[in-house]
């Protein structure tokens, strides 16, 4: 009980400062363009989620701190704002499905995670070249490959954390998942693994303080992750989660170099799968895309 007060006055601040911002953004007589919200959700589901990054902007103009720009603090506090309603609703999924309904609140968790999603990479990707300029290595020879490749295995540890796709788009029941196999034998939690490294190759690419500060926010959000999603298997699972943290590791291989893991001889037949298969060919597929994404990112004018 406690712990649900708690959550409960967390999501209660941030939803009056949320209020306070779109307030002010009325107040202020800022305009939103019309075909910002002429996406698939439609008018209604997306507008105040789409104008965080306005209010956001507001909350940067005031912050003049030398060598920082308002576009890495605004990215930063869309970040945490997602952040704090992803993970904090993850934590109180048990409670409030007693209360709405199992359905309801994956419809909901949905509803309100992926347009704040949405509305950060959107930022992200419009003004990824903003902001201070740290470095350059774009002309450095085997950069490039370096960061293709690395943003590659990005994917095949980001997205085999959960093989189950209706599971993200909340049509079937989220589980919690106990697998030894495959991934997990290099790390329990692959895909914070994998947003390191998309990171890491990101920012190594881009060079500048925006890239950092999404760097940072990302991280940060998934290191809070991997402690939350072991608390939630402990609570769930007791012992058996206990001996599965034991024979794995949240850096990868370490659990094989030091032999708490045992691979057996077709461990590689583990990784011979549809689900691996569709992740090689859809990381390749956005790769080749990116320019048709970037082109409809940078028709939303925010």
């Amino acid at each position: 009980m406690i712990q649900f007060i708690s959550h409960f006055l967390l999501f209660f601040f941030i939803f009056i400062f949320y209020c306070l911002g779109c307030f002010y953004c009325c107040f202020d007589g800022i305009m939103i363009h019309k075909n910002t919200f002429n996406i698939t959700y439609g008018n209604i589901l997306y507008q105040p989620f789409l104008s965080l990054a306005i209010n956001c902007n507001h909350v940067a103009r005031y912050i003049t701190l030398p060598s920082v720009s308002p576009l890495q603090v605004v990215l930063l506090l869309l970040t945490l704002i997602f952040a704090l309603v992803h993970s904090g609703m993850a934590s109180l999924r048990e409670t409030g499905e007693k209360i709405i309904g199992e359905r309801a609140y994956r419809v909901l968790f949905a509803g309100i995670s992926l347009p704040l999603a949405l509305s950060t990479i959107v930022y992200f990707i419009n003004h990824r070249y903003g902001g201070v300029q740290l470095w350059d290595v774009k002309g450095v020879s085997g950069v490039h490959e370096l960061v293709w490749l690395s943003n590659f295995v990005s994917f095949l540890f980001l997205y085999p954390s959960t093989f189950n796709l209706l599971e993200v788009a909340a049509v079937d029941k989220p589980k919690l998942h106990m697998w030894e196999t495959g991934i997990m034998r290099i790390t329990r939690h692959p895909q914070f693994v994998g947003q390191v490294i998309w990171c890491l190759a990101h920012t190594l690419w881009i060079g500048n303080s925006v890239a950092v500060a999404a760097s940072v926010g990302l991280i940060g959000h998934h290191a809070f992750g991997v402690w939350n999603g072991d608390r939630r298997l402990a609570s769930r699972y007791g012992e058996a989660f206990d001996v599965l943290k034991k024979r794995t590791s949240v850096v990868p291989f370490a659990a094989i170099i030091d032999g708490r893991q045992k691979l057996p001889d077709d461990y590689y037949k583990e990784f011979i799968r549809l689900p691996y298969i569709t992740i090689v060919a859809l990381t390749l597929g956005a790769y080749f895309a990116h320019p048709l994404m970037q082109a409809a990112s940078y028709r939303l004018p925010w």
